[in-house]
């Protein structure tokens, strides 16, 4: 079960191809989820509830359950309902916390510009189900979108003989405005484009299994998403004075998620490499997914790699650009300054992944597959929009005057230079 130390510099093209080449696997069920998408699309509730029967097996008749979110609340144990309602509450402060103000300055030249924010006015969020029940994906996704504003908040969570009552809950405290029984591609259609009970919505969010992200994938252009995410990953990045039983505790909690998740220990210190192989392999015995998590060890992309230097273990973590990525080290801080790809970092032996998971307050639901490279993970900026604004006075528009002119005249546009020649010539 256990994954095995290499070293950096013996890795091959393939072995470094499955390390920076992660997808979300979605080519495979591509054809099938457009003609998903292209049923919901015509045929609305009916073939949501057909896919649904066909999927889960389960023959839903209202597909709207928002009261049942309320009533699985009143009904919860009230340790569970505490949990959930600190959870959500520290989420909510992070997030409170990006919300951007409105701004305008006047320059000293006549130049008056701004910028204001406005929120989305309706959005789809998908919070899984399967094998797993996932309540803090619905604090995670819904509570950014309420913070922003959001008129219209949609939350889709697959149907079951039994939905999980602490899901349904924390929907519900984390302020969704309607709810559905649908998951899978059928669920990210009907929020595409709308269907005779479920509301289209001008962009979805939130992860979901290679299904959901091959339907986002194929209704992006007609409404908005957040990005492409596959199964989960981490990246730990130690030096000698870690302690072993944590950084291996970290890829198996990662690992716990999915087969294919993708986890990695990466060191320079060649003790610390065997002992987390050691300390790995006991305590994936004794989980109760163990099988999930061997299989999820023995990808390609998973492994506790020996760096011949802590710099060639940074390089190794800045291309791999990891969704979580755990520093434990005597100097965190300067190699955190030397890391910028990562979706959500977590410094120190006393900062699990899980802390950001569920309740330290950061969100989730970040970019996998090297999408760390270009963007961020969800947050209040994903549910706005930003207006630039400005206003010229006379000396203001007469001080770049001639720059515009000259630059519209340049490209071939007289009119736009003409349009500027007119205020000037008033």
């Amino acid at each position: 079960m256990s994954i095995e130390v290499e070293e950096i510099q013996d890795l091959g093209p393939s072995d470094r191809n499955a390390f920076f080449e992660r997808d979300a696997g979605i080519e495979a069920v591509r054809t099938d989820v457009r003609d998903i998408v292209d049923r919901v699309r015509e045929e609305g509730d009916v073939a949501v509830r057909e896919f649904t029967s066909e999927f889960d097996g389960v023959e839903v008749g209202n597909l709207e359950i928002t009261d049942e979110c309320e009533r699985a609340y009143d009904e919860l144990e009230d340790d569970v309902r505490e949990a959930i309602e600190t959870a959500t509450a520290n989420v909510r402060e992070f997030h409170e916390a990006q919300v951007p103000e409105d701004w305008r300055e006047e320059f000293a030249d006549g130049r008056e510009l701004g910028r204001r924010f406005r929120p989305i006015e309706r959005v789809g969020v998908y919070v899984p189900g399967g094998s797993a029940a996932y309540p803090s994906s619905a604090i995670m996704g819904v509570v950014p979108a309420v913070v922003a504003g959001v008129e219209h908040v949609t939350v889709v969570t697959p149907p079951a003989d039994e939905l999980n009552p602490v899901t349904l809950a924390a929907i519900h405290i984390a302020g969704a405005d309607a709810v559905y029984s649908v998951g899978g591609a059928q669920a990210v259609a009907a929020l595409a484009y709308g269907t005779e009970s479920v509301t289209q919505v001008q962009k979805i969010v939130g992860p979901g299994n290679r299904w959901v992200t091959a339907a986002k994938a194929e209704v992006r252009g007609d409404v908005e998403i957040d990005f492409l995410a596959g199964p989960s990953e981490v990246v730990v990045v130690a030096d000698e004075t870690a302690d072993p039983e944590l950084v291996a505790s970290e890829l198996v909690a990662q690992a716990e998620h999915d087969p294919n998740a993708a986890v990695v220990a990466v060191t320079d210190d060649e003790a610390t490499a065997e002992a987390v192989v050691e300390a790995v392999d006991e305590q994936a015995g004794a989980r109760e997914r163990e099988d999930v998590i061997g299989e999820a060890l023995a990808n390609d992309a998973s492994g506790v790699l020996l760096a011949r230097s802590m710099s060639e273990a940074i390089l190794f973590t800045e291309e791999y650009a990891p969704e979580h990525l755990s520093i434990v080290a005597d100097d965190d801080e300067s190699i955190l300054e030397r890391i910028d790809s990562a979706g959500s970092v977590f410094l120190g032996p006393n900062t699990p992944v899980a802390a950001g998971d569920y309740a330290s307050g950061t969100n989730h639901v970040l970019p996998t597959n090297g999408g760390a490279r270009v963007t961020g993970g969800l947050s209040v900026e994903t549910f706005l929009r930003s207006t630039t604004v400005q206003r010229l006075s006379e000396e203001g528009l007469e001080g770049i005057g001639e720059t515009v002119t000259t630059l519209a005249e340049a490209e071939g546009l007289e009119a736009h230079a003409e349009s500027v020649r007119k205020r000037l010539d008033r």
